[in-house]
């Protein structure tokens, strides 16, 4: 058993060491070399547990999904459908270094997928999921069940998380973002009571 977990340790370790090459070399510089060296392993270390780079890459990404999906589960639900909705979207967004470095390794990863097929899959998985997520927080918000008017609600918040998160992004870290905040706050509401009107 300790075996395992070692395993599982080290397989965390290096795609988070992935994670940190990319966010401060970009996705090109990846390789077996940077990143074993990154993580402090050997070569044949990091080959025993990943033999290819895309093995390594799906592994980060997968796993950079699922702490995303970890964390949005781990939010207690409260009775106000709108404050749940917000502190749902708001773990989407790069609010902090960590988020941030966490959506520009994404962003990078999903540039990568053309070139790695294995990535497409995560990708659209991460794309379905949220798309799903954002589905629910509607039907939450509004009492209703999925029809043609939730749904284009659904996609509407979608392409706003998405567009928020690139502006955040592309802003100096140090710059506010209760803007950013406000505007799911406002559309939040909004999506209440269009459909309760």
């Amino acid at each position: 058993m300790p075996r395992k977990i070692d395993h599982d340790q080290r397989k965390t370790q290096l795609a988070e060491a992935v994670w940190r090459v990319v966010v401060e070399r970009g996705i090109g510089a990846v390789s077996v070399r940077v990143v074993a060296e990154e993580a402090g392993v050997a070569v044949g270390s990091l080959r025993h547990v990943f033999p290819t780079r895309a093995e390594l890459l799906k592994f980060s990404a997968e796993l950079m999904v699922q702490r995303a999906s970890d964390r949005i589960v781990a939010l207690p639900s409260s009775g106000d459908a709108q404050q749940y909705a917000l502190d749902v979207l708001m773990q989407l967004l790069p609010l902090d270094p960590h988020s941030r470095a966490e959506l520009e390794v994404n962003i990078a990863l999903v540039a990568e997928a053309p070139a790695l097929p294995e990535l497409v899959t995560i990708r659209n998985h991460a794309y379905q999921q949220l798309g799903e997520g954002c589905t629910r927080l509607v039907e939450l918000l509004t009492g209703r069940p999925r029809d043609e008017h939730i749904l284009h609600q659904a996609r509407r918040l979608h392409a706003l998380i998405d567009g928020l998160a690139l502006h955040l992004l592309m802003q100096f870290p140090s710059e506010d973002s209760v803007w950013a905040i406000e505007i799911l706050r406002e559309e939040l509401a909004r999506t209440v009571s269009e459909t309760s009107g």
